[in-house]
């Protein structure tokens, strides 16, 4: 049986760990889970680390379960937030958890032949039979209110200007019940999370031990943020998913490869399953040539066969040569079907009748969406972060009109270095 805990720590991946869960690790084959929140019917790149949390822990020898929060996901999680969440209908949550569950079933491996298969589990199962009285008589008894208003994302929120429901108060406790029905019905003694869940998963271990005298162990992994203090698996677009309809192989793959130097370093450890050895050399390798992004190019590589398969690398890898060679060409040069098949542009449609009557460069960006604001939209355009058609927009006096249309319907856009649109007149 490999070290876990070893393996987890070279890589960064762990932050809070309960005294005894090393020694419980490695002394015989250990039940494990992670609860998977269904506020979207797929997961997005946020999720990844305790995916492959579990998948550690499966390829260690032990025992992993993915338990969805059928029921925890009509209560909302205060954790890490300012405000109160909306609630789900059952429609929604039932749809987003058969989405949740078949992304997982893709990573872990459910083979019932093996001692240590991974299994689903949806809270909904256990807490529908729960009445609100046997709650609270059975469980709720065994956690003061002093100890749950110890937890910092509850103290957060309660000295915060928005408050806290009595709803969201008690996600802890369902969260806990939930490592307490695992723990008695799969033999389930350990709670792995993001480190911003380690007061719910202690609670876990406490209502064990009060409830049961038993002995639970948890650790947790640190938030992922990013060098420059953007949010993780956030872009100009929205969440980067893992569902290919929601975000295409080739975006998913120029996310990664547009990482920073030092989160690339980073996050090949923590999001690839290469070995500490070839992790190592890639690093000296960059750090020799950083212009190569040598690890920039693999850790895309890797996380993108991975999540999307060996297709779904290739389609990536296609569409980027492609998108490379298509970037220097002028856009009068640029067939209709490369402008068609334009990868990493938001697609933007814009009304005919004011192209024809012609637009100022201002309202156009403003009306268009790419800016929020014409106070916005004057600043980017004066200070040259403007390109209409591939060419800067030197005034704000520049027009857009029906001599500017590519194949007769379609505007390109740039804002900055990243940001390409492609407005489709109609």
């Amino acid at each position: 049986m490999k070290d876990l805990l070893a393996e987890l720590q070279w890589r960064g991946m762990v932050q809070d760990i309960k005294p005894g869960t090393k020694e419980q690790l490695n002394k015989e084959m250990t039940t494990g889970y992670i609860g998977f929140d269904p506020t979207a019917d797929s997961l997005h790149i946020g999720s990844m680390v305790q995916i492959i949390l579990l998948i550690h822990l499966q390829r260690a020898g032990h025992k992993p379960i993915a338990l969805v929060g059928g029921a925890t996901g009509m209560v909302g999680d205060p954790s890490g937030k300012s405000d109160e969440r909306n609630l789900l209908d059952e429609a929604t949550l039932q749809k987003n958890i058969a989405g949740v569950k078949a992304q997982l079933e893709k990573f872990l491996d459910f083979d019932p032949a093996k001692p240590n298969a991974a299994e689903m589990a949806n809270n909904y199962d256990w807490f529908k039979t729960i009445s609100f009285i046997d709650f609270l008589r059975d469980t709720g008894k065994h956690i003061t209110v002093n100890y749950m208003m110890a937890k910092e994302s509850v103290k957060k929120r309660i000295e915060g200007e928005t408050g806290i429901s009595y709803t969201e108060f008690a996600y802890q406790l369902m969260q806990g019940y939930d490592f307490y029905w695992l723990y008695k019905n799969k033999n389930c003694k350990l709670q792995m999370g993001g480190s911003d869940q380690w007061g719910n998963i202690i609670t876990g271990t406490e209502l064990i031990r009060r409830k049961d005298g038993g002995e639970a162990y948890a650790f947790t992994s640190p938030l992922i943020k990013k060098a420059d203090g953007g949010k993780f698996g956030k872009t100009e677009s929205g969440n980067v998913w893992l569902d290919a309809n929601k975000t295409s192989p080739y975006n998913f793959y120029q996310f990664w490869l547009n990482a920073s130097d030092s989160d690339a370093v980073q996050w090949i450890k923590i999001f690839t399953f290469l070995d500490k050895e070839t992790i190592d050399t890639l690093i000296t390798e960059h750090t020799a040539d950083e212009a190569k992004r040598i690890l920039q190019k693999r850790l895309a590589e890797e996380i993108t066969k991975f999540v999307h398969g060996a297709n779904g690398l290739q389609e990536a890898l296609t569409a980027t040569a492609k998108a490379f060679a298509e970037k220097d060409k002028p856009a009068e040069a640029l067939s209709l079907e490369d402008i068609e098949g334009l990868k990493g542009v938001t697609e933007i449609f814009f009304s005919s009748d004011k192209i024809a009557a012609g637009i100022d460069i201002v309202s156009f960006l403003a009306e268009t969406g790419i800016e929020k604001s014409k106070g916005d939209a004057r600043k980017i355009v004066l200070g040259g972060g403007i390109s209409v058609n591939r060419k800067k927009v030197e005034t704000i006096d520049f027009k857009i009109d029906s001599t500017l249309l590519l194949h007769g319907q379609y505007i390109l856009a740039q804002k900055g270095k990243k940001n390409h649109y492609l407005i489709k007149i109609s």
